[in-house]
């Protein structure tokens, strides 16, 4: 691991917790928008949050796991307000406009309540795991079995929080059907893509770690090899 100064710390837990919240609010526009892939019910969401779960992963290799607890810490209520935010002013993918935040809405409160709850669970499982696992020769061990745990955790609970017996007759229907293509093409996406992309980005940071806090003994190579 790196161990970086207090302001190197900083900015990085800002610009991780900047990201993590940029997804789910993305995230939870791009759920409301589902489409059919092969006959199968989905929707636009399984495509952005690999990137948390990459995001996460990442931290936990290069910095260890009590940093990537404290993002997760320091997002969970902004994303809770932001998640609500976003799903009223755009639903189903249109624009209400921001007059529409002055009237409560159960519906979307339960898609944000979901969202967080599905974060919290999901992320502090992916930490666990690729933190037991770091150590392993293989360095895409830890990343592939927590993306599929963590991912697996994470979308159950949110459809199941946000839409069983929803309002929403579509989606209260056929939830458990759009959970598992979702949760197929979110693995199919990070085994496929972000695995790769993990081993790419995992080299990359470490040369700009090891340049950033003068840490040579730590290749790129070693780093893969021993976390």
């Amino acid at each position: 691991m790196f161990v970086l100064s207090a302001a190197q710390t900083r900015r990085c837990l800002m610009l991780l917790v900047g990201f993590h919240i940029l997804i789910i609010a993305a995230s939870n526009y791009l759920v409301q928008l589902p489409f059919s892939l092969f006959g199968l019910h989905t929707t636009w969401g399984a495509f952005s949050f690999p990137f948390i779960f990459l995001a996460t992963d990442l931290t936990v290799r290069l910095f260890g796991k009590e940093p990537a607890r404290a993002i997760i810490l320091r997002v969970m209520f902004p994303a809770l307000v932001i998640s609500y935010a976003v799903s009223v002013v755009f639903p189903q993918g249109g624009f209400a406009g921001l007059a529409a935040l002055g009237e409560w809405n159960l519906f979307v409160a339960r898609i944000a309540l979901a969202s967080f709850m599905a974060y919290v669970l999901g992320q502090l499982l992916d930490v666990t795991v690729f933190d037991r696992l770091r150590r392993l020769r293989a360095w895409w061990v830890a990343p592939a079995l927590s993306t599929l745990l963590g991912n697996l955790a994470d979308t159950f609970a949110f459809f199941s929080i946000a839409f069983h017996r929803s309002p929403d007759a579509f989606m209260a229907t056929h939830w458990p059907e759009i959970a598992w293509v979702d949760y197929g093409i979110k693995l199919g996406i990070s085994l496929a893509f972000f695995l790769p992309l993990y081993g790419v980005l995992l080299g990359w940071l470490t040369r700009r770690l090891v340049a950033a806090t003068g840490d040579a003994d730590l290749a790129p190579e070693q780093a893969q090899a021993r976390y």
